[in-house]
C-alpha cells in the first residue's frame, strides 16, 4: 500500500534486510502503508562506512523516514532506531532484543573481531554456515543469499568485520534522546537481556513468551503485535 504510516524494519548485526522476508505476507495483509527493510551499512548489499557508530548508521537510513514512520529494529537495529529518532522525526521506535548491558570481555571480543581481516572460504556452503552463525540465524533459516558474496571463485561474508567495532549502545542516553515514544521488547528466552534491565530504562517493556533473541524470525505473527498501536 502507498497510503498510511511507513514502517522501517532494521536488522541486527551480521544479518541483512532479508531477515524480515517472513513478514511480507503479514505486512501485505495488515500494515496500512509502505514498509522498507534495508541493509544497514556494512551488511548485505549496502556500502561500507569509514567508521561504524550508532549515529553514522542512523544517518545512513535517515532519508528513509518521515514524521509518520514507525521504526522496528532488532538488536543493533533497535539501537540504530533510537539514534535515528534523535536525529529525524519519526512516529515511534520499537526496539526488539537490544543488548543493554556489556562487560569488558564482551567489548574486547567485539573489538578483536573488528580488527580481523575479511575471512575467505573455498565454498559457498562454508561461507553460508559462518554467516548464519555470526548473525544468530543458524537453525532458524536455511539460506540468506545477501549475507555472503563471491569474488574470484572464493566466498566471504558480506558483513564488513569493522562493524563489530560499533561498541555498546548508551541506552539511557539513546532512550532519553529519542524524540518519539519508545517501546522495548524481548523474547522471554533471549539470553542477551532481561526484563529488569529493560524496565530500568523507564519505557514500556513487552516480553514475548517462549521466544528467543531472534523473535522476529521465530514468530513474525507474534512480533507483529508490537505494531498494533501504530497501524
Amino acid at each position: 500500500m502507498t497510503g498510511g504510516p511507513r514502517l522501517l524494519l532494521l536488522h541486527g548485526l551480521g544479518a541483512t534486510g532479508a531477515v524480515w522476508s517472513g513478514w511480507e505476507p503479514l505486512l501485505d495483509r495488515h500494515w496500512p502503508g509502505r514498509w522498507l527493510a534495508p541493509d544497514l551499512p556494512g551488511h548485505g548489499r549496502a556500502a561500507d562506512l569509514p567508521e561504524y557508530t550508532f549515529d553514522a548508521l542512523a544517518a545512513a537510513v535517515g532519508p528513509l523516514v518521515d514524521g509518520r514512520t514507525v521504526v522496528l529494529g532488532h538488536s543493533l537495529g533497535g539501537a540504530v532506531g533510537l539514534a535515528l529518532a534523535a536525529r529525524f522525526p519519526v512516529r515511534a521506535v520499537v526496539g526488539l532484543g537490544i543488548k543493554v548491558a556489556w562487560g569488558d570481555e564482551e567489548l574486547d571480543r567485539a573489538r578483536a573481531l573488528a580488527g580481523r581481516p575479511v575471512a575467505w572460504y573455498d565454498t559457498r556452503e562454508e561461507a553460508l554456515a559462518r554467516h548464519l552463525r555470526v548473525s544468530g540465524l543458524a537453525g532458524l533459516v536455511d539460506d540468506t543469499p545477501d549475507g555472503i558474496r563471491e569474488e574470484g571463485g572464493r566466498w566471504r561474508l558480506a558483513l564488513d568485520p569493522r562493524a563489530f567495532g560499533v561498541g555498546a549502545p548508551d541506552m539511557p542516553a539513546l532512550v532519553a534522546g529519542a524524540g518519539a515514544p519508545v517501546v522495548l521488547a524481548r523474547g522471554e528466552r533471549d539470553p542477551v537481556n532481561t526484563d529488569e534491565q529493560l524496565a530500568a530504562l523507564g519505557v514500556p517493556v513487552v516480553t514475548l513468551a517462549g521466544l528467543g533473541h531472534n523473535a522476529h524470525v521465530e514468530s513474525p505473527e507474534r512480533c507483529m503485535t508490537l505494531l498494533e498501536s501504530y497501524r
